[in-house]
């Protein structure tokens, strides 16, 4: 390869490798042409699997400033550059890889660091960004649901109050008065000053005097 090319090719990778979400690399020996055109298809979009020389794969990986890959590097390798979901890609390679044994994920890279086949495989067996997203979204409406219900609780027993009052109201007008309502009429006592019709009035002490 012309050194302009190889420049060229180790530009190429090192680009992937930044703007990718993360990488996994794998040995791709055994595959047939149609197999590995199946694996790029189940990825879809959220990857690009790419074919590398292992020289300029580790040339590249310096550049990016990425280390804990030489060892990686031996044999046919491929790799993955993850642009989508590096969790559902994870589990896109794994599937595959279980189909096809001859498929063999070495490691790979997420966030700058260097990950494992083990680290991988723990990648690959959580849950994905949309499953995290829906639980998340479930939780919050959950949350706003039980946030409503305690702001309306005050509000509904309010408006029965309310309901009650008005119903009382069609019944008896005065309440609206500021009243509690027509009283019950009170029975007549007798008056206190009335004396009995057979008593003579007293005697008033002025000009009480006797004839003498």
């Amino acid at each position: 390869m012309a050194r302009a090319d190889k420049q060229a090719a180790v530009a190429d990778i090192v680009e992937q490798f930044n703007e990718s979400a993360g990488a996994v690399l794998t040995e791709y020996r055994g595959l047939t042409v149609k197999e590995l055109q199946d694996l790029r298809r189940s990825l879809g979009e959220n990857a690009t699997y790419a074919v590398v020389k292992n020289t300029l794969a580790k040339l590249a990986a310096k550049e990016a400033g990425l280390a804990g890959f030489d060892d990686l590097l031996t044999g046919p390798t491929a790799i993955a550059f993850i642009s989508g979901d590096v969790v559902e890609a994870a589990k896109g390679l794994r599937d595959f890889a279980k189909a096809n044994p001859t498929l063999v994920i070495k490691g790979g890279v997420l966030d700058g660091k260097a990950l494992d086949a083990a680290e991988v495989a723990k990648l690959a067996d959580l849950e994905s960004r949309e499953v995290l997203l829906g639980k998340m979204a479930g939780a919050m409406l959950a949350s706003l649901s039980q946030a409503v219900y305690l702001l309306n609780a005050p509000i509904a027993q309010a408006a029965r109050l309310a309901g009650a009052l008005q119903a009382k109201a069609e019944e008896d007008p005065s309440i609206l008065a500021g009243g509690a309502g027509t009283p019950v009429a009170a029975e007549e006592a007798p008056a206190a000053a009335e004396a009995p019709a057979d008593e003579a009035p007293a005697a008033s002490d002025e000009g009480d005097t006797a004839e003498a």
